[in-house]
């Protein structure tokens, strides 16, 4: 990763940290965990996986015009990956040396959304809200802590409500889970349709 993707956007830097840890743990998790049930449309953890890092190959692939996805984002394979840890490693790798010839204030970045191109500062909150939501469904699905902090979640949370309400129609995210609460963490999970209390 550059020093310019590392230092301009911090969010994406920490979203695809958070990824590439449950990348790990599910690289030393029993096997059984690979078939586990998540909290994200009740794929299992292969499927959020092979999702997560095809959705951050995607953003790569929107801004460089190589690379994306091989499969359909929408119906994830559930065949496991050789190393988990080397194909997301190498997804948000990519997205990041992407996102890091974007100039901060850029007004018509590319990006695989249907809302088409749209400030950088959208562009890269919405790689990074991929990530890390898929990173919390991971980790809930394998018992391991949410690598989904207050600081990220509160950082994430304005890209979340400028993004997501076209996107439900989409079927990305499911409705707005009901609570209030003043955990920005539980906040971004609710708005997104995730439950922040759902156990596997």
């Amino acid at each position: 990763m550059t020093a310019s993707a590392s230092t301009t956007w911090t969010v994406l830097t920490q979203a695809h940290a958070a990824l590439r840890s449950v990348a790990t743990a599910v690289s030393e998790a029993p096997a059984e965990l690979w078939d586990a049930r998540t909290p994200c449309q009740d794929w299992t953890v292969t499927q959020v996986l092979t999702h997560a890092a095809g959705d951050q190959r995607a953003y790569a692939a929107a801004l460089t015009g190589t690379g994306g996805p091989t499969e359909d984002p929408f119906s994830p394979s559930a065949m496991r990956t050789a190393d988990p840890v080397a194909e997301v490693t190498a997804a948000t790798e990519a997205a990041a040396a992407a996102f890091a010839g974007v100039a901060p204030g850029a007004e018509a970045v590319p990006n695989p959304l249907p809302q088409g191109p749209m400030s950088a500062e959208l562009a890269v909150g919405a790689a990074a809200l991929d990530a890390a939501v898929h990173a919390w469904d991971v980790a809930m699905a394998i018992g391991a802590p949410s690598p989904l902090t207050a600081d990220l979640a509160a950082a994430l949370l304005p890209t979340a409500h400028t993004l997501v309400e076209p996107l439900r129609a989409w079927g990305v995210y499911g409705p707005v889970v009901p609570g209030a609460t003043a955990d920005p963490a539980d906040e971004l999970l609710r708005f997104l349709g995730r439950n922040p209390e759902w156990k596997a």
